[in-house]
């Protein structure tokens, strides 16, 4: 198992601009902290190197990854009301994408059948030109461009778990047939973006499954929809390597979201994905998202590294009477469940 990081993930810090900010460099540090004192169970530590500006203009416009590396170099400031970066921003968001990309390429040189990159900022809500709640680099995305233009993978599967939609994967791969993105999000949460009915455009229609759950959805429904949607559509894409966004903030302690997750929730969904990726041959890496109760984010990250490493089984649930059967009627449509 691998895990990979770099030390400026605890330089970059909004806090320091907004002081209730959530996204503080405490997030990393208790993380690294409960895995030095588990005794990194199973992992091999991997130092990130930076994405270079290829890379990041691989999902970006250089007029993006421009002006961040500018406004950085200047001292930092805000992106907008709630993203905000300061001098060692950049060089923080170039290696969290660039863990990414180092994931993906040791994965798919078979040095690893899984991986973990605990790294900020996150990255999923940044679109092609424009950074925004909280993230600056789309580093999923990113990494996902690696492996289909460098290293000759034809399908990756993306499953997003933050609570909040990953607006900006879903964009820059909208028109795209070659990566099938799946999002399990709550309704009505910022950005307000990924409606059941938005099945991707173009040659990527059927291509993105969106499913918003209500607020206080549990485990039972998360997974249900996980197990009798999201994987059924994935077996019949047969990914060549599965990528997961992993937010933590459907827990139920994060002050951000209004689900009711436990750590074990993550573990099982991890079960679940990975089942799936080793059905179809395929290597699974995860992007730190979102998370921001501390204990909660550095208990739920734990749980699922070890599900990724191959402890505990997935369990099946019950498919959701009312979820389940009205995500299902929709993607059913363009996928055999």
């Amino acid at each position: 198992m691998l895990y990979v990081h770099h030390s400026t993930s605890l330089e970059h810090d909004p806090s320091a601009m907004l002081p209730e900010h959530p996204d503080t460099p405490k997030r990393m540090a208790v993380i690294e902290r409960a895995m030095a004192q588990a005794g990194w169970p199973g992992c091999e530590q991997r130092d990130a190197l930076a994405a270079s500006t290829d890379e990041l203009e691989l999902v970006h416009s250089p007029s993006h990854v421009s002006a961040i590396r500018h406004l950085c170099s200047v001292g930092g400031g805000p992106l907008d009301v709630d993203t905000f970066v300061g001098e060692a921003s950049y060089r923080a968001a170039a290696h969290a994408a660039g863990a990414a990309c180092t994931m993906v390429r040791a994965l798919l040189r078979g040095e690893a059948n899984a991986g973990f990159c605990a790294v900020r900022p996150s990255g999923h809500h940044a679109e092609r030109d424009r950074a925004m709640g909280f993230c600056l680099f789309n580093n999923v995305a990113i990494a996902a461009e690696v492996a289909i233009q460098e290293l000759g993978v034809e399908r990756v599967l993306i499953l997003d778990w933050d609570v909040h939609h990953g607006n900006g994967t879903a964009e820059i791969f909208r028109r795209r047939s070659d990566v099938l993105y799946a999002s399990i999000h709550q309704l009505g949460l910022y950005p307000g973006t990924g409606a059941l009915a938005d099945a991707g455009s173009g040659e990527g229609r059927g291509f993105t499954i969106n499913v918003p759950v209500p607020p206080g959805s549990d485990e039972d429904v998360w997974v249900s929809v996980l197990e009798h949607v999201i994987v059924p559509a994935a077996l019949e894409f047969r990914p060549e390597l599965v990528l997961i966004s992993a937010g933590f903030d459907a827990h139920r302690n994060d002050p951000l979201g209004d689900c009711r997750l436990e750590a074990s929730s993550f573990a099982q969904m991890a079960c679940h994905v990975r089942g799936l990726a080793a059905e179809v041959g395929a290597p699974i890496g995860a992007v730190l998202e979102g998370g921001y109760h501390l204990p909660a984010l550095t208990e739920s990250v734990l749980a699922t590294i070890a599900a990724l490493d191959g402890t505990g089984s997935a369990e099946s649930t019950t498919p959701d009477p009312l979820v389940t059967s009205r995500v299902a009627a929709h993607v059913g449509h363009f996928w055999t469940l």
